[in-house]
């Protein structure tokens, strides 16, 4: 009785804490201002499975994907086995589930061979992250809190799934015992290679062991579960949303601004008929994260930050500044930061996502050419934030590269890019 009131206890906190969390993330999401969401339901449920479900984008590198299919398989259908240790903390059960016979034991062997395979993948990205060091995972924006972030997971994963073996090995042999409670499994795969580890230890000893692995499992899926709302592992929920309300239209189709749509038409037919945009925004562009749509806020939270947009940045291969997953991860940071003031009762930090976070320099070195968005995973567009910055720069602020401004300059005197009037453009031909 008392291990369910402390399980129920623990469940009701962390149930708490994650709903809290999350709530926040949604509200600072919901800031973004509101767009018209175009295309087929189909097309996007498609592009969900196949994308976020199906992992399609991932396999374009094979060696990361075959690893990464590891951890996302194993760990989501371990957790299967989480439904039963809550089932049976909150009725003083124990193995619940075992009465189904067989397939039981077969449900259990399986878990145990993908508890295996999410420790070998584990480990395999921690060797190339800290030992081979992949150049994606090494630059300026990787350092501090995005590194430990990710070795967190990596080493939180493999204490979990150690733990569920050990609590299965322990209960294997209190079961050959003749224990109380404890009940045969039939064949564990795995834990079998941990069972003349663990022979030598007294009946007390193995359920202290199988009882300490059983609450590290729950508290840790617990903390786990809060935890993820802080790291960039949140993309294991995100993903799914983030690409169902991905861009259906090809990826150099820009977003036009109706308002300035409006304008162009009446000066081209003064009586022409415009609608009016109800979502259309009060301002040229972006300065700051509320400026965004709550789709490119979205886009923020969901980064994986595998670095797969900046490694096929062709304006990053080239020394630039610019780095697409830090424009995300720069987002999200300010995102959180005005979240934080809004909870805080500050109305204005001085600061802003433009400037404070993003420079022109990395504005201004992008080539809008789509690799980035192409080469994300979970199909987020970085281009569109960097758009919608650029106009707030060139339309409210009147700033731009003295090339960018020499060419506009000359489409405006001369119709043309080039500094020569229309009438001296044909000179060359006479020489």
């Amino acid at each position: 009785m008392i291990q369910q009131i402390l399980f129920i206890i623990l469940l009701s906190a962390g149930g708490f804490m994650a709903w809290k969390r999350f709530q926040f993330v949604r509200r600072n999401i919901l800031l973004g201002r509101d767009i018209k969401i175009e295309g087929d339901s189909s097309e996007r449920w498609g592009t969900m499975i196949r994308v976020a479900l199906g992992q399609g984008k991932m396999f374009t590198r094979p060696v990361a994907a075959f690893f990464h299919l590891f951890l996302y398989v194993g760990f989501v259908i371990i957790n299967i086995e989480v439904v039963e240790i809550i089932l049976d903390g909150i009725l003083g059960q124990h193995r619940l589930f075992h009465g189904i016979g067989p397939v039981y034991n077969f449900l259990i062997a399986s878990f145990e061979v993908l508890a295996f395979l999410v420790i070998v993948g584990c480990f395999v990205f921690l060797f190339r992250r800290n030992v081979v060091k992949v150049p994606r995972f090494q630059w300026r924006e990787m350092t501090k809190w995005p590194k430990t972030d990710a070795n967190i997971i990596l080493f939180t994963e493999i204490a979990l799934m150690s733990a569920f073996l050990k609590m299965n090995a322990a209960e294997s042999i209190l079961a050959a015992r003749g224990a109380d409670h404890f009940v045969n499994m039939g064949t564990l795969p795995i834990s079998q290679f941990l069972v003349p580890f663990m022979n030598g230890y007294s009946d007390g000893m193995l359920l202290f062991v199988e009882r300490f692995c059983w609450w590290f499992h729950i508290i840790g899926i617990l903390a786990f579960i809060v935890y993820l709302s802080y790291s960039k592992h949140l993309h294991i929920l995100l993903a799914f949303p983030n690409t169902y309300y991905s861009k259906l239209r090809p990826a150099g189709a820009l977003d036009n601004m109706s308002n300035v749509t409006n304008e162009v038409k009446l000066m081209m037919d003064p009586s022409a008929q415009v609608t009016e945009d109800p979502l259309a925004p009060k301002k040229f562009g972006a300065k700051d994260v509320t400026d965004l749509s709550w789709v490119q806020l979205m886009n923020a939270y969901s980064c994986t930050e595998c670095g797969r947009c900046t490694s096929n940045c062709p304006a990053n291969q080239t020394g630039k500044l610019l780095s697409p997953r830090k424009i995300m991860m720069d987002t999200r940071d300010r995102l959180e930061e005005v979240g934080k003031c809004m909870d805080a009762g500050v109305a204005y930090d001085n600061k802003s996502l433009l400037g404070d976070y993003i420079t022109f320099e990395e504005l201004w070195a992008c080539t809008s050419c789509n690799a980035c968005t192409e080469a994300c995973p979970v199909n987020i567009n970085p281009l569109e934030i960097i758009i919608d910055l650029r106009r707030y720069l060139m339309m409210e602020e009147s700033q731009s590269p003295e090339s960018i401004t020499t060419m506009l300059t000359n489409i405006e005197n001369n119709g043309a890019p080039w500094a020569f009037s229309q009438a001296d453009r044909g000179n060359w031909t006479q020489e």
